[in-house]
């Protein structure tokens, strides 16, 4: 029997169909209401918390090593964790990483993320995968009282992510410049000094890395929110457009940002996106989106390229997808899921314009796809030649 077995219950994750699972809390104490899904990376689980599109979902992590590492700044894809909670199977050791500067426990806890430990993730990870990502609450009290009545029925009153705008709560208030690169040793994170191309990013939830990568390929990155009209983009001059990743129903955040999308693309420049910038394209240029069973999350998905035939391993982290089955004449498929078939990437025929779901930008994760930010470079080389 564990230790944590054998101590009081300071936690407790209840399902929305009655299942309790008890453990240790850390991190901030109190309620949390969200969908549940679970990530299978073995590292990242500091920019998995801060990555935005995890906004109202609760993260269970199938490696179980989680905080040994600890936290440090570098590694926030925002400002602070946007995922709502997160469930590990051991407790966090103490970190031994010559980065960290202070543990996962005391950095949840001041930024007000909820944390249990002590879980049987793999069962936890399969009841995911049979039945759904599931409505869940999770509580930590110290005092291991729990109003078990009441937060049944939180999870049974949380509406879910369908129907749900969430871009709009993580996006940035107003427009900014960005020209951090990539992380390098021994430097860190320097400026780009000579950027050739002016790119915009319409932020609906976008990851530090996709910035950073943006830069390193060579951009100028102007970021403006979402809500941003094409008379806003248009206004910067830009060589490119780039539509990045972010949380919610790409339906519900289209009512507004389709709009936009389908206003640059009648001006006929370079448009690349990310996940629900893929998703929002999509919709854009007339196909639908789906709400997966339980979606895909994490840094070890082997993605097909359908016009090379050329594997790539990726990181995800999507709960809705693209449906292949409605993307109109003159838009290709360009890549697929090798877990289920799920389309993965888009592209116009004669246009430059395309998306792929996956996260070309890792962090974490392998960085074969990162290609796609020079292929992007490229488009909007050859656009710049062709004026």
């Amino acid at each position: 029997m564990s230790l944590a077995q054998t101590r009081k219950p300071t936690a407790c994750l209840v399902l929305a169909d009655g299942t309790i699972f008890y453990g240790q809390g850390f991190g901030a104490t109190g309620d949390t209401v969200a969908e549940l899904c679970f990530n299978t990376a073995m590292s990242g689980y500091q920019e998995i918390m801060t990555d935005p599109s995890y906004a109202g979902q609760i993260v269970t992590f199938t490696f179980p090593h989680i905080g040994n590492v600890g936290v440090n700044p570098e590694d926030d894809e925002t400002a602070d964790p946007v995922a709502a909670g997160m469930v590990v199977k051991w407790m966090p050791t103490q970190s031994s990483n010559w980065r960290a500067v202070t543990q996962l426990s005391e950095w949840l806890s001041a930024r007000g993320r909820i944390a249990i430990g002590g879980i049987d993730t793999r069962r936890l990870t399969r009841a995911i995968r049979q039945q759904g990502a599931p409505h869940v609450a999770l509580s930590h009290s110290p005092d291991g009282v729990f109003d078990i009545d009441a937060l049944l029925e939180k999870a049974r009153g949380f509406s879910g992510l369908t129907g749900l705008d969430l871009a709009r709560d993580v996006t940035c208030t107003q427009s900014y410049r960005w020209d951090e690169m990539r992380w390098a040793w021994p430097q860190g994170y320097a400026p780009q000094t000579a950027p050739r191309f002016k790119v915009v990013a319409i932020d609906y939830g976008a990851k530090r890395n996709i910035l950073r990568c943006l830069a390193s390929a060579g951009c100028d990155v102007t970021v403006m929110p979402a809500s941003a009209t094409v008379e806003d983009v248009m206004a910067q001059s830009p060589d490119g457009v780039f539509l990045s990743n972010g949380p919610g129903d790409p339906a519900a955040t289209g009512v507004y940002a389709v709009p936009t999308i389908k206003g640059i693309l009648e001006r006929n420049i370079p448009v690349f996106g990310i996940c629900l910038g893929h998703q929002m394209l999509a919709l854009a240029l007339g196909a639908r989106t789906v709400k997966m069973n339980h979606g895909h999350h994490g840094a070890n998905h082997p993605v097909k390229e359908t016009e090379t035939g050329k594997v790539e391993i990726t990181s995800m982290n999507h709960g809705f997808a693209v449906d292949s089955q409605t993307l109109p004449k003159g838009v290709l498929e360009t890549h697929v899921s090798l877990f289920d078939g799920s389309n993965c990437g888009i592209r116009m025929a004669n246009r430059p314009v395309f998306s792929v779901q996956h996260h070309p930008e890792a962090s974490p994760g392998p960085q074969d796809s990162f290609y796609l930010f020079e292929r992007f470079a490229e488009s909007m080389e050859k656009a710049s030649e062709a004026r």
